[in-house]
C-alpha cells in the first residue's frame, strides 16, 4: 500500500525526525475530553476500567496503575520489603530509575553485565555472581530488577530457575516490553517473576501521557501497591475486605506515596490500548527493514531469540569496531542530528554514572561498557513511514562513510 511522503505529525516532507513519537488520533482526543467532561479527575473508573484491561490484556489476575514507571519501581521494592540492609541487582545497561528505586528504599544496589547478544541481563553472569558472593560470603540480593532492553523479553526461564535455587525475589522493568511475549506468555503475566512494571510515557509502546503500571498474580502483594499507591492507607479491616466501622475512617498501616494516576490520564491509555497490535506490527514491519538495509553496513542488530516477541520499543545498533570507536560514534551522531534524524543513545551504563561512582567507587562491567561505546538507536516509532525510514538509512550511510572516512585519515596523519 502506497504511503504518504510526509510524516503525519508534521506534515513537512524534511522535518526533523525523532527517535520516538506518540500516535495520538481523535477517538484518544475524544476519551479524555469526555473525562475532562464528567464529575471526576482524578482516580476514578477510567483508572479502574485501564487496570481492568491491562491485566486482561496480560494474563495478570492484579493490575495497579500509578503515575509513572519510576513511582511503580519504588513501590514494587517496597512491597517487596526493600528496605536498609538489603541488596538489590539489576542491569548497568538501563535508565537510572531502575537502580534509584532501590536507593529510594534505603538498600544498596549492585549491577550484573550484559549478555553480548541481546544486551539484557546476562544470566550466565548473574549465577557466576550469584556463586561467589556465596562463596564470599558477600551480599545477596533480595530482588533482582530484570530489564526487557529495547522490548526483547530477557531469558526469564534462567532468571526464575536462579530465583528459585538463591532465594531472592523478580521484578521485570517492562517499561520498553508493552505487548511483548516470551514462551507464548505475554510480559505482564509475571510467569515468571513476582512484580511486573510497565510504562505509559509517550514515546513508549502505547501512552497515557504520563503513566506506569504494576502486574502481578500474588492478592496480598497487590493489596499492598494498592494502598502503598495512596500513601500506604487502607479502608479496610487488617486481613479482610470488611469495610471500617465510620465511613469516613481510614487507617495508615505502612510508608507509602501519592503515585495515583488521574482519570484523565488512564482514559487516554485505554483509547490507546484499543492499537496496540497495530502499533506492534507497524514497528516489526519497519524493524524488518532495518534488519535488510543494513545487512551491508557492518552494523551489529540487537539479537531477538528464538521464541520470543519483541515490543521493539528501540532499534539499538552498534557501530563497526574501531580504534576510534568513541570519535567515530560522536562523528556519526553529529552527522545524524545535523541531517535532521533524531539519533539517540541507550544507555550510558549506570554504574559509571557520577553519584554511582561517588557511592560504591569504580566498577567494572565490561560487555555493558564496550556496548555503550559503539551504540546507536535509531528511530522506531509506530506512525513513522517508510519514506522516512529511507531517510533515516541514506542519512546513516553518509554519515557512517563520511565518519569512517575522516577517522581513517586522521588515523594516517
Amino acid at each position: 500500500m502506497a504511503e504518504p511522503a510526509t510524516g503525519p505529525a508534521t506534515g513537512r516532507m524534511n522535518a526533523p525526525l525523532p527517535y520516538g513519537r506518540q500516535d495520538i488520533d481523535e477517538r484518544d482526543i475524544a476519551a479524555v475530553v469526555s473525562v475532562l467532561r464528567s464529575d471526576r479527575l482524578t482516580q476514578g473508573p477510567a483508572v479502574e476500567a485501564f487496570e481492568r484491561a491491562v491485566a486482561e490484556r496480560c494474563g495478570a489476575s492484579f493490575a495497579i496503575a500509578v503515575n509513572s514507571a519510576t513511582s511503580a519501581l519504588h513501590l514494587a521494592c517496597l512491597a517487596l520489603d526493600v528496605g536498609v540492609g538489603d541488596t538489590v541487582w539489576t542491569t548497568p545497561n538501563t535508565f537510572v530509575a531502575t537502580a534509584n528505586c532501590a536507593i529510594a528504599c534505603g538498600a544498596e544496589v549492585d549491577f550484573v553485565d550484559i549478555d553480548p547478544w541481546t544486551w539484557n541481563l546476562c544470566p550466565v553472569a548473574l549465577e557466576e555472581k550469584l556463586l561467589e558472593a556465596r562463596r564470599q560470603g558477600g551480599s545477596m540480593p533480595k530482588v533482582v530488577i530484570v530489564v526487557h532492553f529495547a522490548g526483547e523479553p530477557c531469558d526469564m526461564p534462567a532468571i526464575a530457575r536462579l530465583a528459585e535455587r538463591f532465594g531472592f525475589r523478580v521484578v521485570e522493568d517492562a517499561a520498553h516490553a508493552f505487548g511483548a511475549r516470551q514462551d507464548g506468555s505475554p510480559i505482564g503475566a509475571c510467569r515468571y517473576s513476582d512484580i511486573t512494571v510497565f510504562s505509559f510515557h509517550p514515546v513508549k509502546i502505547i501512552t497515557s501521557a504520563e503513566g506506569g503500571m504494576l502486574l502481578t498474580r500474588d492478592a496480598q502483594l497487590a493489596d499492598r501497591l494498592l494502598a502503598q499507591r495512596t500513601c500506604g492507607i487502607w479502608r479496610t479491616r487488617a486481613g479482610s475486605d470488611r469495610p471500617l466501622d465510620e465511613p469516613w475512617a481510614y487507617e495508615q498501616r505502612a510508608y507509602g506515596c501519592n503515585y495515583r494516576l488521574s482519570d484523565v490520564h488512564a482514559a487516554l491509555g485505554l483509547a490507546q490500548l484499543d492499537r496496540v497490535d497495530t502499533f506492534l506490527a507497524r514497528r516489526h514491519a519497519l524493524a524488518q527493514r532495518y534488519d535488510r538495509e543494513l545487512e551491508g553496513l557492518s552494523l551489529v542488530a540487537q539479537q531477538r531469540a528464538p521464541g520470543s516477541f519483541s515490543a521493539l520499543h528501540l532499534y539499538p545498533v552498534l557501530l563497526p569496531e574501531h580504534r576510534c570507536v568513541p570519535e567515530l560514534r560522536r562523528a556519526v551522531f553529529d552527522r545524524m542530528v545535523a541531517g535532521g534524524i533524531g539519533v539517540n543513545v541507550h544507555y550510558i551504563p549506570v554504574h559509571t554514572q557520577p553519584f554511582q561512582r561517588e557511592r560504591y567507587g569504580s566498577r567494572c562491567l565490561p560487555r555493558a561498557e564496550h556496548y555503550y561505546a559503539r551504540t546507536l538507536s535509531l528511530p522506531l516509532f509506530g506512525v513513522m513511514t517508510f519514506d522516512q525510514q529511507d531517510r533515516v538509512l541514506a542519512c546513516l550511510r553518509s554519515a557512517l562513510h563520511g565518519s569512517l572516512d575522516a577517522a581513517g585519515t586522521r588515523r594516517a596523519a
